[in-house]
């Protein structure tokens, strides 16, 4: 895993925040992605004010968070196999990237009324997981009949030019306004000022805050 100087991560943090700003954003929540950076990443994303954390790695997670000092809000981003639920269930305090039926399920035995988000497929690209559009609806239901607690939507835009995400970003905040859900979880480094412009209430930010990761 790689170190993060706390210095550095304050002042990106304060152009991050100007970013937002700028977009309109003042109100969007951060999820600082410290997936790959060791455990001082997260300390200095909560010295920096930001109280949200992404992980997608179970191992990593699991080696990661008794080296810190803070409790942080943990939020899991990474495709997720069932056999891992029941290792991170302790931990994870919201499921994002749930994309299918099983894995609800898996959820909701291993960690009874969690937090999720559902992750719909707005990019067409088969690595990016997510449900399709048309079979968002049993899968809502589902998870609601599982006594999960569904608190928005997430998706991850096309990759490409930044402008390009724009018809999937505004795709997942009409499917957000149209079940009445609370958080429509859009937008990375490259292209959080198009999501914020299209109604994002969450962005995933690492490169912005901790610089390029290692490849792992």
């Amino acid at each position: 895993m790689t170190p993060v100087d706390p210095t550095n991560v304050a002042a990106r943090a304060v152009a991050l925040r100007a970013r937002l700003s700028d977009a309109g954003g003042n109100g969007v929540t951060v999820v600082a992605v410290t997936k790959t950076f060791d455990a001082g990443a997260i300390d200095a994303a909560l010295s920096a004010g930001f109280s949200d954390i992404g992980e997608s790695y179970g191992q990593e997670t699991l080696a990661k968070l008794p080296g810190i000092t803070s409790t942080p809000t943990v939020h899991f981003i990474g495709q997720l196999q069932r056999n891992k639920v029941r290792h991170l269930a302790a931990h994870v305090d919201v499921w994002q990237s749930v994309d299918r039926l099983e894995l609800a399920t898996e959820i909701a035995k291993r960690a009874p009324g969690a937090r999720i988000m559902l992750q719909v497929d707005i990019s067409g690209e088969e690595t990016k997981g997510g449900v399709e559009p048309a079979d968002l609806d049993p899968l809502l239901k589902h998870s609601a009949e599982l006594g999960l607690d569904v608190i928005g939507l997430m998706g991850v835009a096309i990759l490409a030019e930044p402008t390009a995400a724009r018809p999937g970003f505004r795709l997942l905040r009409s499917l957000v306004d149209a079940h009445g859900l609370e958080h429509c979880c859009m937008g990375m480094s490259t292209d959080l000022e198009i999501a914020v412009e299209e109604g994002s209430t969450m962005i995933r930010v690492g490169t912005q805050l901790f610089g390029e990761r290692a490849t792992r």
